[in-house]
């Protein structure tokens, strides 16, 4: 069942769900969502030094490099190309719920998604949500911290998790604070 407006003013009210800082309902809270606001850390891929990737190599990680965006300047996501980046927002999940990020049509309509295969976040997650924003269009586009950047839609589960997220020992982005970059090499 996926939560209501109402039921997601409930759940931050008794602390079920947790988002810091608290949001604006008046600017952020849909009929089934809640909307999340672009954060001023990006990770961006240094395609000219490396000729391609190797996610089973432990030098994956060091293929990006993270940016910090200054209040009131603006990311200019080119076309075609694709980065990290996070909300102002941290949040997190209870045993019983997950939670789904979902793009916002405005930013769609200028070709901009935010999430390339990482939509859902298991419950028991806590931290900042990283999105995979890529520039789908064939202008470049400018993405300012602050901004309304994506949503979030809460779905409750049959039963709380055997094992929560937060709880697995294989959860290599449990808390994060920061665009990470992919850490599929300790998976070997």
């Amino acid at each position: 069942m996926v939560l209501s407006d109402r039921d997601i003013q409930k759940a931050l009210a008794s602390g079920r769900i947790r988002i810091s800082p608290k949001p604006d309902y008046s600017r952020q809270l849909g009929s089934c969502s809640i909307d999340l606001r672009l954060g001023a850390k990006f990770r961006v891929f240094e395609h000219s030094r490396f000729a391609y990737i190797d996610p089973m190599s432990p030098l994956a990680g060091n293929m990006t490099t993270e940016i910090t965006v200054k209040q009131k300047e603006s990311f200019i996501l080119q076309p075609g190309d694709f980065c990290l980046a996070t909300t102002m927002e941290t949040f997190r999940l209870p045993p019983d719920l997950l939670a789904r990020l979902e793009g916002r049509s405005s930013l769609g309509r200028l070709g901009i998604v935010v999430h390339s295969t990482a939509s859902v976040f298991e419950p028991g997650w806590n931290g900042v949500v990283v999105m995979e924003l890529g520039n789908l269009g064939r202008m470049p586009v400018a993405l300012y911290p602050g901004m309304r950047i994506c949503a979030l839609t809460f779905e409750e589960l049959t039963s709380p998790a055997l094992v929560p997220y937060n709880k697995k020992k294989s959860a290599k982005y449990a808390g994060q604070r920061t665009p990470l970059p992919s850490k599929i090499a300790e998976e070997r």
